[in-house]
């Protein structure tokens, strides 16, 4: 990821480490620069707190890139539509909820999507954003939590796939790697892994045929997120903290080869000190863990132990950063604004 090209750092420069880390505000204190000097973070994550207006957001990204010397160091946002928004008016634009999308026909659904991510992604690349944690591929079912609810597709997992590949398709161009979530799924989940461990009984079979086969059937995209949620048929740890379910269901039977990060590991899903969280995370085959809270004694904990990336988490981000530059395209925002709005004024009609 040194240069262009998306090649692995250089020989002899020591790795960052498998961290993406948060901020407390809209600009850096004293303290959080000197904590992401010393600890050489791979990235940074923003949300709401940390986002004011266009030229704040862009000097606060330089200023993360700069603590860590690296210009390329990835910057993640939650900008999916809907509720989950990070950047919100007056200065950018609101972008319904992926439920509201999907609900129009299957060829208009995919083009409003691919059209609105595209949007998204010039919005993001505009502040210098370079990872956005969309699109959703979790199939809620009822009863179910209602913590995914609308930002999911809904329907089966083949139109599921479909609709985030046109999302994933459309941030691509924009120059910005989506993150497929929450791998291998978290639409059966009953309680909130924001505050409490979601367990799913179901089978081995059901959830190849349904939760799994979205994550499949979009395995060749660049960054993927895992669920803090535990699967009963495969082990009695989260998703997130089990080797099993890294190695053989996501890298294995859904065939996901990008880079594997994990959702906070601050929420309440998980157990243990935070700093023993990011090591099981990493040592169950995570290849980042991410922390979103910006608290800098809880930083400071987990940079004392966060390991350096390893060789083939470089070699992953190379080959992500090679799609996303590959990928880019050039657009018209005017033409592009006008055709999504008569797509979504379509879904209010409805």
């Amino acid at each position: 990821m040194s240069d262009e090209e998306g090649k692995s750092p250089p020989l002899g420069r020591t790795p960052p480490r498998a961290i993406l880390f948060g901020c407390a505000g809209e600009r850096l204190s004293a303290a959080e620069r000197r904590l992401f000097a010393q600890s050489d973070p791979l990235g940074f994550v923003l949300f709401r707190r940390n986002c004011r207006e266009p030229d704040q957001v862009r000097a606060l990204v330089a200023e993360m890139r700069g603590c860590v010397g690296r210009a390329d160091a990835p910057v993640l946002i939650d900008q999916e539509g809907g509720r989950v928004a990070r950047l919100r008016p007056p200065h950018w634009r609101t972008y319904p909820a992926p439920a509201q999308l999907a609900a129009l026909p299957d060829g208009e659904a995919e083009e409003a999507i691919r059209l609105g991510a595209r949007l998204i992604a010039d919005d993001l690349a505009a502040l210098g954003v370079t990872v956005d944690a969309a699109p959703v591929l979790d199939l809620p079912i009822a009863g179910a939590d209602a913590v995914i609810g609308d930002r999911a597709y809904g329907g089966g997992p083949a139109r599921v796939a479909r609709l985030g590949r046109a999302m994933c398709e459309g941030l691509l161009q924009g120059g910005v790697l989506p993150v497929v979530k929450h791998v291998p799924g978290h639409g059966r989940a009953r309680v909130d892994s924001h505050h409490e461990c979601p367990v799913v009984d179901a089978s081995a079979d059901e959830l190849a045929a349904t939760d799994f086969e979205a994550f499949r059937l979009l395995a060749d995209m660049p960054w993927a997120m895992t669920a803090h949620v535990v699967y009963s048929a495969f082990d009695s740890e989260p998703a997130t903290m089990s080797r099993r379910v890294i190695d053989h269901i996501i890298r294995g039977q859904i065939g996901f080869g990008g880079v594997l990060v994990s959702d906070d590991i601050g929420m309440g899903a998980l157990s243990g000190r935070l700093d023993e969280r990011v090591e099981s995370a990493l040592d169950a085959g995570c290849d980042l863990a991410l922390h979103c809270s910006g608290v800098l004694d809880e930083m400071k904990a987990i940079a004392e132990t966060a390991r350096p990336i390893s060789e083939e988490t470089a070699s992953r981000l190379a080959r992500g950063e090679t799609m996303r530059l590959a990928a880019r395209r050039d657009f018209d925002r005017g033409a592009a604004e006008a055709r999504f709005d008569a797509l979504v004024g379509a879904v209010a009609e409805r």
